[in-house]
Order: C-alpha cells, then structure tokens, then sequence
C-alpha cells in the first residue's frame, strides 16, 4: 500500500471513530459530518492506490463513479450517497439542508455511523 494511501485511510478511521463516539455522546451533527468525511477519505485513499489521484469533489456519488471505473465496489447505494451528499454542508454549517426539520437526529446519525462502517470494511477489504 502507498504510503499517501495510507495516511488517506487512517484519517478515514479516525474520522470514524470521531463519528462512533459523537454518536454515543448526542452529538448528531458532528457525528453526520465525520461519517461523510470517512467515506470520502476512504474513497480518496483507494483511487490514490489505483489510479495515483482523485478528483477534487466532496461528493461521495462522484466518488463512487470515479472508483467504479478503477473496478472500485464502495458497498453503497444510490440513496446512500444522496443521503450522504445533502448532509455536507448542513452538518458543518448551521444552513437549511434537506435533514428532517433540519435538525441531525439519531437515526440518521445511526444509519450514517453504519454505512461508514460498510464502506470503509468494503475499502480496506480493496487495498
């Protein structure tokens, strides 16, 4: 494994963790922003491995675009990148996103936390 994916790949897992003990505590927002920014780290750390770059984006749908045509599977649906998509902004900022009541709650902060955790199993399953 390169060295830069590497280091791509270990600030994904701390921003899961960051994200699993958000989520214990109640911290919602910060939870969703450090499980959106797991899986894009993660998908950032593989196509460095496969292709040496990545494209300069916060989208985890174009993500997952680009990696699948590096033969990349990022074990998540369509839905889930929306979802993880729309929570971006609003999870950082205090903005209207398109969040339930515009609040993070802890189902989706739940959701979020599980499919990070797919995804970076999926990734390092990859490298």
């Amino acid at each position: 494994m390169k060295d830069e994916t590497h280091l791509w790949l270990t600030y994904a897992e701390e921003n899961l963790e960051m994200a699993r003990l958000a989520l214990e505590r109640g911290y919602f927002n910060a939870c969703l922003q450090n499980a959106q920014q797991a899986v894009e780290k993660a998908l950032k750390a593989v196509l460095i491995g496969k292709r040496g770059e990545f494209p300069k984006t916060h989208s985890i749908q174009e993500l997952v675009r680009v990696a699948a045509g590096e033969k990349v599977l990022a074990e998540i649906t369509t839905e889930e990148c929306n979802l993880l998509d729309s929570i971006y902004i609003p999870s950082k900022y205090p903005v209207f996103g398109v969040l339930p009541k515009q609040f993070a709650d802890s189902k989706t902060a739940v959701q979020c936390v599980d499919i990070a955790e797919r995804v970076m199993a999926g990734i390092r399953g990859q490298l």
